[in-house]
């Protein structure tokens, strides 16, 4: 069950975050900006059944090109730049540009290294989308989707979208079972920048990657 939930935890916020953070928001392919929000999760999860299928072995053994096809899949999709601010809260106005990039780059850098090899385990039928119920007239939706476990019992998947000045619509949170992952990370990051400050948070996590990370969320649980 643990390794059910793993999965299912790497294919949601993986997509979310999978995109070099350093990416710009408004880098966005032509295709994609065309695409209404349920189109987009339904592409990703074609894409990345796709680029997985008989080649589990190989990225398997080579992470960085792991990352690569997560990169392909994911990057015209997600609004990365604004999921930063999000995850870094009252404290984006604190940092300067160069932290927030600094800080952007090394944090998703550490958790797509860390879900990236829970999505070998995925397979095409994982990802079943809902029926859409938003108005894509309004700014801000959600795509309901539910993935399927091993054992057969379903997990489900929120994605949080934003529409962008141009009208192209990018995700930028995942809600699993009801617990959004940027309000998760925003609360680790809120509290171990009032430990050590932004800069040396910044600091921990370009030297220790996910190590980092897992402290930090080692350091909130002790708390609660």
């Amino acid at each position: 069950m643990l390794r059910s939930l793993a999965l299912a935890t790497a294919i949601a916020f993986g997509a979310v975050i999978a995109a070099p953070a350093f990416a710009r928001a408004d880098a966005v392919a032509p295709a994609a900006a065309q695409q209404a929000p349920v189109a987009v999760v339904q592409t990703i999860a074609d894409q990345l059944a796709t680029a997985i299928e008989g080649h589990r072995d190989e990225l398997k053994k080579n992470q960085e090109k792991l990352i690569s096809v997560i990169d392909e899949v994911f990057l015209p999709h997600f609004d990365i730049d604004y999921a930063s601010i999000l995850v870094l809260g009252q404290h984006a106005r604190e940092a300067s540009p160069a932290q927030r990039e600094r800080f952007a780059r090394a944090f998703y850098n550490s958790i797509t290294h860390r879900y990236a090899e829970g999505l070998l385990n995925y397979t095409r039928g994982r990802v079943k989308v809902l029926p859409f119920k938003g108005d894509l007239n309004d700014k801000r939706t959600v795509v309901r989707t539910q993935v399927v476990l091993d054992d057969g019992k379903l997990v489900s998947v929120d994605y949080a979208f934003r529409k962008g000045r141009n009208g192209d619509w990018k995700a930028y949170d995942v809600i699993i079972e009801g617990i959004s992952y940027v309000t998760n990370y925003r609360n680790q990051v809120d509290a171990e920048i009032r430990k050590v400050g932004i800069e040396q948070l910044i600091s921990n996590i370009e030297s220790q990657g996910s190590k980092a990370l897992d402290t930090m969320a080692k350091d909130n649980k002790d708390k609660s």
